[in-house]
């Protein structure tokens, strides 16, 4: 009998490296416990985008004009009670359900979302949230004291606390390098990570899709330009899963962390971390238990127990995005967005933070000045007020950031979005301006 169909019994955390070097000819994946509901009928019927999704597939108050999916997902119903059926199935019989059938599921999980990121199933960990998967990476790379690490003005808030504090740890030294806005093209961010880069590098750090600034950046041949000098990469992909056609191992990043519960549109605390094969070795989990010892993906995949059911409700996930085509989704995401900024910048006589081509499912386009120039100091809590009064007087839910003394507008598309909701936006801040009409 293969691995793949032993008796779950027998099935621990060791076991784990052996189903996933199993060949797809080879594996069985386990049949699910319970009945869930079907979504391929997209294969051969195609889904109207807009309101119809929304109404169909998400949980989104009807009142709510909702642009900032970026900020925390939104669920896709059918996952949620995947993930909820698997609450009720666990508790039905606890030790059946942790000793016998989790392992050999979550194997299942980690093989088919490989595929769907373009990379090798033993060179991926399920893992709650990108931020955990961070604190994994830079816990494990070794830095002594005048030692560097790189990273962009852009790096998410979070994770340049993360740096910090590593460098505190460890007596090495955070060197950032500066964009300066708008952005002109793609070779403006190569030309300045080349320029940047100083001896003594030992690792850096860039965000695919960087939160407050969200153009794409130019990532392969940065990736190139750092592995000519040795330079280790960490790339946090928080924004990319769903988002961009992924294919991590063409990408050629050292680490590479991304969230399923973003664009994924995945149940909350499912995520995952790329590790290259050659530092597997010396990439440990934060949280040691059962697995250590046999392996990468053994290490990883029992972190004491909690609700798994997330991870597992990413099949469903899965089937969502299959049966559409992931091709179709982004297009009308990436379109709907650059229409939606298009307008904006028109409407309020502004512009986008970097040409059209480098933002994806989401943008970010200059608000008026108009509208904030009476502020004595252009900051954060200015940027704050704003998007208090448009959630609060017009129940608009979209970011505004402030980047370099001006406030912008982070737009969101994703496909339950339709124009009509941007134009209430673009409304909204002409009557904010006192311009409307």
């Amino acid at each position: 009998m293969s691995a793949a169909k032993r008796d779950f019994g027998s099935f621990h955390s060791s076991n784990v490296q052996e189903l996933l070097n199993l060949s797809e000819e080879e594996y069985t994946p386990p049949e699910l416990p319970f009945r869930c509901e079907s979504i391929d009928v997209y294969k051969t019927q195609p889904l109207t985008f807009g309101k119809n999704v929304r109404k169909k597939h998400f949980l989104l108050e009807d009142d709510c004009v909702f642009l900032n999916h970026g900020a925390f997902g939104g669920v896709l119903k059918e996952a949620l009670q995947t993930a909820q059926k698997y609450q009720e199935w666990t508790e039905k019989q606890p030790l059946r359900f942790y000793d016998r059938e989790l392992l050999p599921r979550l194997v299942h999980v980690t093989r088919r979302l490989a595929k769907f990121v373009g990379c090798d199933a033993r060179d991926i960990v399920l893992i709650e949230n990108a931020t955990t998967a961070l604190n994994t990476v830079l816990q494990n790379v070794p830095l002594t004291k005048g030692d560097k690490i790189f990273c962009l003005s852009v790096t998410y808030g979070a994770v340049k606390k993360m740096l910090s504090w590593r460098c505190e740890q460890t007596g090495a030294e955070l060197c950032q390098a500066v964009i300066e806005f708008p952005l002109q093209d793609d070779q403006q961010i190569i030309d300045l990570v080349s320029s940047s880069l100083s001896e003594g590098t030992r690792l850096a750090v860039f965000d695919h899709i960087p939160s407050n600034t969200p153009f794409i950046l130019p990532l392969k041949q940065i990736i190139d330009i750092c592995h000519a000098r040795n330079i280790p990469v960490l790339v946090d992909g928080a924004h990319a899963l769903g988002s961009l056609p992924l294919d991590i191992t063409s990408l050629g990043a050292d680490y590479y962390v991304t969230n399923a519960h973003k664009w994924l549109c995945a149940p909350k605390g499912a995520a995952l971390l790329y590790v290259k094969r050659e530092l597997q070795s010396r990439t440990r989990p934060l949280i040691i238990s059962h697995g250590f010892g046999s392996g990468f993906n053994s290490e990883f995949i029992w972190a004491g127990l909690h609700d798994y059911s997330p991870f597992l409700a990413l099949h469903t996930v899965l089937d969502f995005w299959e049966s559409i085509g992931p091709g179709t989704i982004q297009q009308y995401m990436h379109g709907r967005c650059r229409q939606a900024g298009q307008m904006l910048k028109n409407s309020w006589k502004t512009y986008l933070a970097a040409p059209e081509h480098m933002f994806g499912s989401m943008s970010l386009v200059a608000l008026p000045e108009d509208l904030y120039s009476h502020c004595d100091t252009v900051d954060y809590l200015a940027a704050e007020a704003v998007q208090n009064q448009l959630y609060h007087q017009y129940n608009i839910e979209v970011p505004i950031k402030c980047v370099q003394g001006k406030l912008y507008a982070r737009i969101s598309a994703h496909i339950y979005n339709e124009m009509a909701e941007y134009e209430i936006l673009r409304d909204a801040i002409l009557e904010m301006t006192g311009s409307r009409g």
